[in-house]
């Protein structure tokens, strides 16, 4: 049995918020409006370069902080939008990006200038959005205002003028869109047993479980439960030693071995499905499963995570589920069925091209970043399902795993 001491509890991360819990704020504008300077005062450190030299910022650039009183934030500085060269048009193509990302968006302009064509047509594209945004006047220490653009606040990044008045805006809308819910619902209460049958094998990092166990270990804490954690091997001893187990959750890529030992009457579901239903998008997932029944020769199948990891052998992406999909659709031959992946911030801007995807468990996003994704396949009218629910549909025991989330 493992327990919590299996935790690499070296390092600063471990008592950081994960960047899937974040509320993402970009913050966008033309060169030199004080992008970077604004996001020195909001922070109250150096993170951005701050230069006269237009186009200092080349790439996006991310800090994490509080934002009180609302909570955790990631806060990301873009490059200009003006910025016309070669290099400078693919920087802004890229960074247009994080407007489907965020939970805000921050339009910076400088208050001393005139309004410019670029920051124009930029407002009407956060505008058709739907995307939460505050139009920040920056340099308001200025004699005249001259952009006639309308700005919801004016501060002055160099001088602290509106910054604190900013931040609570900030954490005001955010605030209002907030819901607070848990990764476990309804499915566990205080002192309840919950078993995590997490295996250790040459993909697992070393030292450490991976966040989604870390998390619900975590909550299962937090609201007085009792969190066991094995591998696979040891479940039926576990079993003898308590015969009042309320949940097991497992790893995905083990869900047809833990089934076959686990008597029926014990519920269980994956990491990867209570995670799909903790960032409000189950039920879309999971009617994407059937897509797997209709799979023909030449089909492509994107397989997307959202965190970036050095792949080892044995990787349930790139390596298992491609196995799995190729059994259970008979399509065995390498050229039968092309997989293609994609992982982090990198998703394909064009979709069309895939049968089905199958994405991960998305820890590492946000629930805003999980639901553009999906919007944006559903747009194209490609289906997409997760890790855990394709295999337990694969295994058949889609429904037994999607039973404890039946009253959720």
């Amino acid at each position: 049995m493992q327990g919590i001491s299996g935790f690499n509890m070296s390092g600063s991360n471990m008592n950081a918020t994960p960047a899937g819990e974040r509320a993402g704020i970009a913050i966008f504008g033309c060169c030199n409006v004080g992008k970077s300077s604004l996001i020195n005062a909001i922070t109250s450190q150096d993170i951005a370069i701050v230069s006269d030299i237009s186009g200092t910022t080349t790439d996006p650039v991310k800090k994490s902080m509080e934002l009180l009183p609302f909570g955790p934030v990631v806060i990301i500085d873009t490059p200009g939008l003006d910025d016309k060269s070669t290099l400078g048009a693919l920087r802004v193509e890229k960074s247009l990006e994080y407007i489907n990302q965020a939970d805000l968006i921050l339009f910076v302009v400088d208050a001393s200038n005139e309004t410019s064509p670029d920051e124009i047509e930029f407002l009407d594209k956060i505008k058709s959005s739907e995307k939460r945004y505050l139009v920040v006047g920056n340099k308001s220490d200025c004699e005249i205002i001259k952009n006639d653009i309308k700005a919801d606040i004016y501060v002055s990044a160099l001088k602290n003028i509106n910054i604190d008045k900013l931040k609570g805006m900030m954490a005001q809308i955010l605030a209002a869109d907030k819901k607070e819910k848990t990764i476990l619902g309804n499915m566990m209460k205080a002192k309840d047993i919950i078993l995590l049958v997490t295996p250790i094998d040459a993909s697992a990092p070393k030292g450490r479980l991976i966040l989604p166990q870390q998390q619900v270990i975590r909550e299962i804490l937090d609201r007085h439960g009792i969190a066991i954690v094995v591998q696979v091997d040891e479940i039926e001893s576990t079993l003898k030693k308590f015969n009042d187990i309320a949940l097991v959750i497992c790893d995905s890529q083990v869900f047809k071995e833990v089934d076959e030992i686990l008597p029926e009457d014990i519920p269980l579901t994956s990491f990867s499905i209570i995670f799909a239903n903790y960032k409000g998008a189950l039920q879309s997932l999971y009617s994407a499963a059937g897509v797997l029944d209709t799979l023909e020769s030449g089909d492509k199948i994107l397989i997307s995570e959202g965190c970036t990891h050095h792949r080892q052998c044995e990787d349930i992406g790139s390596v298992k589920i491609p196995r799995l999909v190729r059994k259970f659709s008979g399509l065995q031959g390498e050229k039968d069925l092309v997989f293609e992946f994609s992982s982090g911030d990198e998703f394909p801007k064009d979709v069309s091209v895939y049968k089905l995807i199958i994405h991960c468990g998305a820890c590492m996003l946000n629930e805003n970043r999980m639901k553009t994704r999906m919007k944006f396949a559903k747009e194209r009218e490609i289906p997409m399902t997760n890790y855990g629910i394709s295999i337990a549909y694969m295994n058949g025991i889609l429904k037994r795993a999607m039973k404890p989330l039946e009253n959720l």
